[in-house]
């Protein structure tokens, strides 16, 4: 490489080699700063702790269905920043579309779109849902729930991950 630079041969190729080299270092290096801080950090956050007896979401089947209910205690919603908005009916492109927030979609791992309804406070079933395209900050529906039903906008993943039994010590 000295030679390279001795000589001015230096081409974009060993520019672009050097460049890729530089982007590893760095992504290892940030890789391992930010492990360093979990395992500094991990077990020591009292965020998720709850008062004696009380549990952050309790997760129950829904009969006839492979889809469970989530409850989740105040503490926890208010924890999670979980917001709610109502499905709605409104002119997309001259004609009356039903829309909901881009944020209540979820694309699972196989790439099917859902939504967490919300039939009471603190409570989320998943729904399916075909999503026809994005407008802007909205989803256009051709399946799913209708105008009125409680979507969760903020938490869906948290959702989701609670309904798996993800994450959570």
């Amino acid at each position: 490489m000295t030679e390279l630079v001795r000589n001015g041969s230096w081409n974009g190729s060993s520019k672009r080699f050097t460049a890729r080299i530089a982007i590893v270092l760095l992504v290892t290096i940030g890789g391992l700063a930010a492990l360093g801080i979990y395992l500094a950090v991990e077990g020591r956050s009292t965020a998720s702790a709850s008062p004696a007896g009380e549990e952050p979401a309790v997760v129950e089947p829904v009969e006839g269905t492979a889809l469970a209910r989530i409850t989740l205690s105040p503490r926890a919603m208010k924890r999670l920043d979980v917001q709610i908005a109502p499905v709605r009916d409104v002119k997309v492109e001259g004609k009356q579309r039903t829309v909901v927030p881009y944020g209540a979609v979820l694309y699972d791992p196989n790439g099917h779109t859902w939504v967490y309804t919300s039939p009471k406070p603190r409570t989320f079933v998943r729904g399916r849902i075909t999503v026809e395209f994005i407008d802007g900050n909205r989803a256009v529906l051709s399946a799913g729930p209708g105008p009125g039903v409680r979507v969760a906008t903020v938490g869906v993943i948290e959702l989701f991950g609670t309904e798996l039994g993800i994450g959570g010590h």
